[in-house]
């Protein structure tokens, strides 16, 4: 027997002839109507049968299924406000970009470019060229590559260099990162044979020497850069793996993951190899991140000799992992600001890590003057922010928090979630906590506003 509820619900036809849908429909595909309308109707067919819903009125109908479209054709990426105090979030892009940047990436996408094209020559030319002369200065290497990501130059300089021979590691460097993504995996995928030499904690010069043999073709050094092991431990330096290598004429790969150019223990961290350091140690090739410590837009950067890199260019994965126009503009960019010496001031994830105590307590104290002016119980409290992104594990620096004691932690973080813009914060015992360090400047006044909307 027919429920008496199913015949009040409106074909197809008539829900799209409602007069809110026939002025929406230039908006949006046939197609897309029709599909949204078929299935908010079964939904409500189904709600009725199986729940013993009313069925919804025409009006309601119709402004349900105009919310359905426009979530349909709204992008799924959006801004937010990173109010976490994780430096680095993996989850939320990495580093954000500099002004600059942003501006070489809108540049680069707008029109035209000489991205593969010599203008004083008239003929083609490399997408490369164009952040190569600032790495070869920047890190002191013979010659420079960008692919895009780091997982995909440590995949092609072992493609390109150890395919179906020998690579020797040590066992306390068979890493995990995010993701899953595991060392012997990436050797396995490019075809070279995993030669573990030493013990989980203690590896020595002499456990790779007695790996070497005819069929190894390439040293690899992994920087534990998401973990740290402590206690009775050894390792051997870059310096005699290079000497090693040098004298057996075989190439040392050293992946940095995160990589940087600046000296992290000036900023009251633990010291983090910096890719120059590497490439005055020996390293034939170095590779490390883009979007991580060096603050710029993702991409896998490999800097050393000029003989393996070329041997790298030619390989035919690199077209497979090369970079776009857009993504070499905002690394170019980034590059510039280590150039001219105003990485603390342009870069946005140094100038981060740089902010002091001291201003990061004065922005959360007139966030909160503010909050408690509009009625909203507020106060500053102790805490620390992390570098993230894999990078220095364990590392904290201090910062100031903005607390909002008395509200329900959860239920109010799930509002800011779904605002817009959505706002990231984190529960410090059991109240919602705000991190000036993460929140760019121009984004406090969408904060609080966000904030307030939410409580």
């Amino acid at each position: 027997m027919s429920h008496p509820e199913l015949r009040k619900l409106p074909s197809v036809d008539r829900l799209l002839h409602q007069s809110a849908i026939v002025a929406a429909r230039t908006q949006f595909s046939h197609e897309l109507v029709v599909d949204a309308a078929r299935s908010l109707l079964e939904e409500s067919r189904a709600a009725i049968i199986d729940q013993g819903q009313p069925c919804p009125a025409p009006d309601e109908l119709a402004q349900t299924l105009l919310a359905r479209l426009h979530a349909a054709t709204q992008p799924t990426l959006q801004p937010l406000i990173n109010a976490s105090g994780v430096i680095i979030h993996t989850n939320l892009g990495r580093a954000p970009l500099s002004e600059d940047a942003q501006r070489a990436m809108l540049l680069a996408s707008e029109g035209y470019s000489n991205l593969e094209y010599d203008l004083a020559a008239g003929r083609r030319g490399s997408r490369y060229l164009h952040a190569v002369a600032l790495l070869r200065r920047l890190t002191g290497a013979e010659d420079a590559l960008v692919v895009n990501n780091n997982a995909g130059a440590v995949l092609l300089c072992l493609m390109a260099l150890a395919h179906g021979r020998q690579v020797i590691i040590s066992r306390g460097q068979l890493v995990e990162i995010g993701g899953g993504f595991r060392i012997p995996d990436v050797l396995l995928a490019s075809g070279a044979r995993l030669v573990e030499v030493g013990a989980t904690n203690r590896t020595h010069l002499a456990d790779y020497q007695r790996a070497i043999g005819p069929e190894t073709a390439a040293l690899l050094r992994v920087h534990s850069s998401n973990f740290r092991q402590i206690g009775f431990t050894a390792e051997v330096s870059l310096a005699e793996l290079a000497a090693l290598g040098r004298q057996h004429e075989l190439p040392l790969i050293d992946d940095l993951g995160s990589g940087t150019l600046l000296d992290t223990a000036r900023y009251g961290l633990a010291r983090e190899p910096r890719v120059q350091e590497s490439v005055q140690a020996g390293a034939t090739l170095v590779t490390f991140s883009g979007d991580k410590l060096l603050g710029g837009p993702q991409a896998g950067l490999i800097v050393g000799r000029a003989e393996e890199i070329a041997r790298l260019r030619q390989h035919p994965l690199t077209r497979a992992l090369r970079v776009d126009k857009t993504t070499l503009a905002a690394l170019a960019a980034t590059l510039s600001h280590y150039l001219a010496g105003q990485a603390e001031q342009q870069i946005p994830v140094w100038r981060m890590i740089a902010a002091s105590k001291e201003a990061l307590a004065a922005r959360a104290a007139g966030w909160a003057a503010r909050l408690t002016e509009a009625g909203l119980a507020a106060r500053v409290q102790p805490g620390a922010s992390t570098v993230g992104g894999g990078a220095l594990p364990g590392e904290t620096l201090p910062t100031c928090l903005l607390a909002l004691p008395g509200l329900p932690a959860d239920r109010m973080a799930a509002r800011l979630r779904a605002g817009q813009p959505a706002v990231v914060a984190r529960i410090v015992d059991d109240a919602l906590c705000f991190d000036p360090r993460t929140v760019l400047p121009e984004q406090e006044e969408l904060l609080l506003a966000a904030i307030l909307a939410a409580r």
